[in-house]
């Protein structure tokens, strides 16, 4: 998570005002970053985090009280830069035209997989707490509107009765097939993620808008 980033509330027993108290806990949130996807997320105690980080592990309680909080904050800015990386698409959709938004959406979105080895190592094993759980259910729900937006921007779907489930349907599915892929290869089955875009694109094409038929 590099400084600078939009720090996550979730997790936070306060919330930094000041930016070299911010800067200290995205240094914080890096050094489990890394640990997370080096060593798994069994190397991830609070002494060990706080000397990687560079800070007494009393600066570290002040924000983050234990383990579990380090784990549901750390989620909370995985979550955020997926929407981010979604909402960037979307102001793109917006001003371009793509020939396949849906080879386009699935190809960012891998992308960001390969990208981040500790949101893979995270979200592939078993130490989310409930509230990382929930916070991915809001998430994806959030996530599915951004996707129908983009797919509306480049007039791929039309505006229609039933589109909001529908695409709620295709990011979930997409997210499954997505997740799949990288679980055994960090660069993500090409033969999973082409299958998923020939999925998707005969799922969406249903609610194609009349003149793109």
């Amino acid at each position: 998570m590099p400084v600078g980033r939009a720090l996550p509330e979730a997790g936070l027993r306060r919330v930094p005002i000041q930016a070299r108290s911010r800067e200290r806990l995205a240094r914080v949130l890096e050094v489990a970053d890394r640990l997370i996807a080096t060593e798994g997320v069994e190397a991830l105690t609070m002494i060990r985090v706080a000397a990687e980080a560079r800070i007494s592990v009393g600066s570290l309680y002040q924000y983050l009280p234990d383990r579990e909080a380090v784990i549901e904050t750390l989620a909370a800015s995985y979550l955020e830069q997926l929407e981010a990386k979604a909402a960037l698409l979307l102001d793109i959709a917006r001003r371009e035209r793509w020939d396949d938004p849906v080879g386009v959406l699935v190809d960012a979105f891998a992308q960001v997989y390969r990208d981040e080895p500790g949101f893979r190592a995270l979200w592939f094993g078993k130490d989310l707490n409930e509230a990382a759980r929930a916070a991915d259910r809001e998430h994806k729900r959030r996530m599915a509107v951004l996707l129908r937006d983009v797919m509306l921007a480049q007039g791929a779907v039309a505006d229609i009765e039933g589109l909001d489930i529908a695409c709620r349907a295709a990011h979930l599915m997409g997210d499954a097939v997505m997740q799949e892929a990288f679980r055994s290869d960090p660069d993500g089955d090409p033969n999973l993620l082409r299958e998923a875009k020939i999925a998707l694109r005969a799922y969406t094409s249903q609610w194609a808008s009349p003149t793109e038929t």
